[in-house]
């Protein structure tokens, strides 16, 4: 009941297929080779026309197998390893077509139903296939071209739009912690805040908090901050508002004016008096001081908000301009801060372990260091970052031990303090500010922060709703170039 199609050109496979038939689930091209003895140039240029021409009939999620002979592909798999001048640079020539190579695995002739291996000149004698691999191959997501995007909020019982910066366009509004949610990062903090309320009286703030803040942060460099400077002169310009929206988010200080359109939505113009900054929240723990000064605040009970804040800093592997915090408030009396900080971090570890637990084998150590004893180098973004809104106690650090001896780790909280008069008594409140998405990466393996904000299905699929495993990277071998230069 199959059909067999014969004499077709492995490089323009979609000439040989009705449009109806031209989607595979898997292509199939085993020891490749253009025949002779035809060098690695010329295999490598088979192999790049052959990779173009699946693209062009295969489905999404639909797989290319290619088996070569022991180190031809050039990756670490082939044992020995040739140079990678001397191999087919399989990797790279599939990276030409939008591939990347998913999976790697010996290849077995006898598991093959019917499949018999030929060898010289099509003669039954069939060469040497020992070593043998077959590489798996999947698309890889495209390179995404953004459009400017305008976000909409409500702000001072008004409603407002500005344009987001071009860096955070993929990632605004993007619900990793909305109840509908499959994210890590939410399994993280709902497991977390299940873990700490078997220790406190809990209670999640869970009212909307904007993502634009007012005013200046002391200590806080404007340079570090995504500004939106709004101004409260109304025009009756609603031409302009249909004509498109003019820049509203700055990465200096620019005057800028509003015109409200007939929905009630406010454009955000330039050129006019500045009379109000605002900003990207860079952090919710001025949200948290709000809180406890406003009274809506219960001493003895642990207070909880959560959600993405915005900051410009240097992309690295775990460096981000957005990441979700989440802030925990306790107060206590004056002279048990210590004891209260002492039982919030021990109670964060315990819950930080349970989670590590339940995903890795790996040792775990989670310190707590002094602001004094640590030392400016060690810190991270995030840390730095924090250091700025006010006086720190402590650090909280980890690290994961995988080779037997543990590397420098990443600090994934900060604890400080504050003295309030509370209904007519002072106590002491304590802030604990936690990472989420530096949490979720160290618990689950993830080494690229950037992971964590892909829309590619492949990531999501591998954690279910409510829980947390190891990731697995679907990108096998990514070619590393070195370049060396010479006067």
């Amino acid at each position: 009941g199959d059909e067999v199609v014969f004499s077709v050109d492995c490089t323009k496979l979609k000439d040989y297929f009705l449009p109806e038939k031209r989607e595979f689930d898997c292509i199939y091209f085993n020891f490749p080779h253009c025949g002779r003895k035809a060098g690695v140039v010329k295999n490598r240029e088979l192999l790049a026309h052959f990779f173009h021409s699946s693209a062009e009939v295969l489905t999404e999620e639909g797989e290319v197998h290619v088996a070569l002979c022991n180190g031809q592909g050039g990756t670490p798999a082939d044992q020995p390893r040739r140079e990678w001048h001397n191999s087919w640079q399989i990797v790279a020539v599939a990276a030409g077509a939008g591939f990347i190579l998913s999976n790697i695995h010996p290849f077995k002739a006898e598991t093959i139903h019917g499949y018999k291996c030929t060898g010289y000149r099509s003669q039954d004698k069939s060469f040497c296939v020992e070593g043998a691999l077959d590489h798996i191959f999947t698309r890889s997501t495209p390179l995404p071209c953004f459009k400017p995007m305008i976000c909409e909020i409500e702000l001072e019982s008004r409603k407002v739009s500005f344009q987001v910066p071009q860096v955070l366009v993929d990632k605004i509004n993007r619900g990793f912690l909305e109840l509908n949610s499959n994210h890590p990062v939410r399994t993280v903090k709902e497991k977390l805040t299940a873990e700490l309320s078997q220790a406190f009286p809990l209670q999640n703030i869970d009212y909307c908090l904007s993502l634009l803040y007012q005013g200046h942060l002391n200590g806080v460099c404007s340079s570090n901050i995504f500004w939106i400077i709004l101004s409260p002169e109304e025009t009756q310009s609603t031409e302009e508002m249909s004509n498109g929206l003019a820049n509203a988010v700055s990465f200096s200080h620019v005057d800028f004016c509003r015109d409200t359109d007939k929905n009630g939505w406010v454009n955000v113009q330039e050129g006019c008096h500045i009379s109000k900054q605002y900003c990207l929240r860079p952090s919710l723990l001025p949200y948290a001081q709000a809180v406890v000064q406003r009274g809506a605040f219960s001493p003895g009970t642990l207070h909880v908000l959560s959600g993405p804040v915005f900051r410009k800093c240097l992309i690295t592997p775990y460096s981000v301009p957005v990441f979700h915090e989440m802030v925990l408030v306790c107060a206590t009396n004056r002279g048990t801060e210590n004891s209260c900080i002492q039982m919030l971090v021990n109670n964060i570890k315990t819950s930080i372990h349970s989670l590590h637990q339940t995903v890795s084998s790996f040792k775990l150590n989670i310190n707590l260091q002094e602001a004094m004893s640590f030392e400016t180098t060690e810190l991270n973004d995030f840390a730095a970052f924090e250091s700025q809104l006010g006086k720190i106690q402590y650090f909280i650090c980890m690290e994961i031990d995988t080779s037997g001896s543990c590397e420098k780790g990443s600090c994934v909280g900060i604890i400080r303090t504050a003295h309030y008069e509370l209904v007519s008594s002072e106590l002491v409140v304590v802030f604990a500010s936690l990472n989420l998405d530096l949490l979720t990466m160290l618990i689950c393996g993830i080494s690229d922060w950037r992971m964590l904000w892909t829309s590619d299905t492949r990531f999501l699929s591998q954690f279910p709703r409510g829980q947390l495993r190891l990731f697995k990277s679907f990108s096998l071998y990514p070619p590393s170039y070195v370049h060396d230069v010479s006067f």
